[in-house]
């Protein structure tokens, strides 16, 4: 009998894929099914990326490049950072990566272990926990309230450091919640840090060019006090509708780059070469599309939050920023997972289960606006139908 380490016992799942597996045999048997549970960009890659990428293609750029990134790209990321957030990044601080997970893993892979306390947000991406059990660390949830926006408490978050703690992972604009961290809190909190320099930060800013209503994107770059630890996790998947090409990257400080690129030498060898020129042009070209992108968001966001705002049981915050809605279910009578299953299976309509996003999302269902209106329109609608005809489980 084979034996795998325990280490691979301790591993998670991400629910959304496997709701997008049944929704698609569903669809597959003839149903008309409505999915909101995915979290991707329902818009097509702009094409001026695509031909970028095919024009690599044709002109032979067929082999390994740096593990790190081809330089261009690298100095593209680094003046897009210095645009959009106002800090200089040394591009050879900058690595691409396949997809903004394997920043989660690298991160988590180098802090934890037996022994370590690592601190996450709950309900967060679920992939957080994962990674965090795999290493043997013990993971801390920070919870992320609906009293708060959705965004984290300083104090809290602080209260929750140990002498054991040694990586702290934040995220906003947030999945699943949509919420934002606004800056007086994220100063507050950088402060608190600034007490505890054997402590790393892991900034998840993937969906920091969506957000609505005038909200600013505080980026934890922005702070020198803690910048000298602060690992960058961003990438093109949402922002440029990517999220087949597998593109991500991370700006590492100095302190952990050497280690960073040995990992990426030992894991991956290089990005896809191609998918790297595209998103060359994705940063370097035109950036009307993405504007276009969050001007559609934004108007689906309204859509949904009124429209779940005048379902029976269901009171839904107006999120900041994302593409995600994470209505509260509560007065229903049913809970979050029974309730997104029968969604699907009975109504239609693909969502997420709050609790798939950790012990704080009792209560609460995900439904990704990355869809057209009217889509969402007769989601809501099939939503409303079921309510008022089905009894909870």
């Amino acid at each position: 009998m084979l034996r795998t380490i325990d280490a691979f016992d301790r591993i998670g799942e991400e629910n959304a894929f496997a709701v997008l597996a049944r929704a698609n045999a569903l669809a597959q048997q003839g149903r008309s099914i409505i999915n909101l549970g995915i979290g991707q960009p329902d818009f097509r890659t702009p094409e001026h990326i695509v031909e970028a990428a095919i024009k690599a293609l044709r002109d032979g750029e067929h082999g390994y490049t740096g593990a790190t990134g081809i330089l261009p790209l690298r100095e593209a990321v680094s003046a897009d950072i210095h645009r959009r957030v106002g800090v200089s990044v040394n591009p050879d601080n900058v690595v691409i990566v396949p997809g903004g997970k394997v920043t989660m893993f690298m991160a988590i892979l180098m802090f934890g272990a037996p022994g370590v306390d690592i601190l996450y947000p709950d309900p967060g991406f679920p992939i957080y926990r994962s990674m965090i059990e795999f290493t043997g660390a013990r993971p801390v949830p920070v919870p992320i309230r609906e009293e708060n926006g959705f965004g984290f408490s300083a104090e809290e978050t602080l209260s929750l450091l140990t002498p054991q703690t040694r990586l702290v992972i934040l995220n906003s604009p947030a999945n699943p919640t949509g919420g934002i961290t606004g800056r007086a809190e994220i100063e507050k909190l950088v402060q608190g840090l600034t007490e505890r320099p054997d402590i790393a930060i892991l900034s998840d800013e993937i969906y920091g060019q969506m957000t609505y209503d005038g909200q600013e994107h505080v980026s934890l770059l922005e702070f020198e006090a803690i910048r000298d630890r602060v690992i960058l996790l961003d990438g093109w998947s949402k922002t440029y509708a990517m999220t087949g090409w597998r593109m991500g990257y991370a700006v590492w400080p100095d302190t952990l780059i050497t280690k960073a690129r040995k990992l990426a030498v030992n894991c991956w060898s290089c990005v896809n070469s191609p998918a790297q020129f595209g998103g060359l042009a994705a940063l370097t070209g035109p950036q009307d599309a993405v504007a276009s992108m969050v001007a559609e968001f934004d108007a689906r966001r309204k859509l949904v939050v009124e429209g779940l705002n005048a379902l029976p049981g269901i009171s839904a915050r107006t999120p900041l920023g994302a593409f995600y809605a994470f209505p509260n279910i509560k007065a229903t009578g049913w809970k979050a997972k029974p309730l997104a299953s029968a969604l699907l299976e009975k109504a239609g309509v693909a969502t997420i289960g709050g609790p798939d996003f950790g012990i704080l999302g009792e209560g609460y269902i995900r439904l990704s606006y990355a869809n057209s209106r009217e889509n969402i329109s007769l989601a809501l609608e099939r939503i409303r139908e079921f309510l008022e005809s089905e009894k909870p489980e």
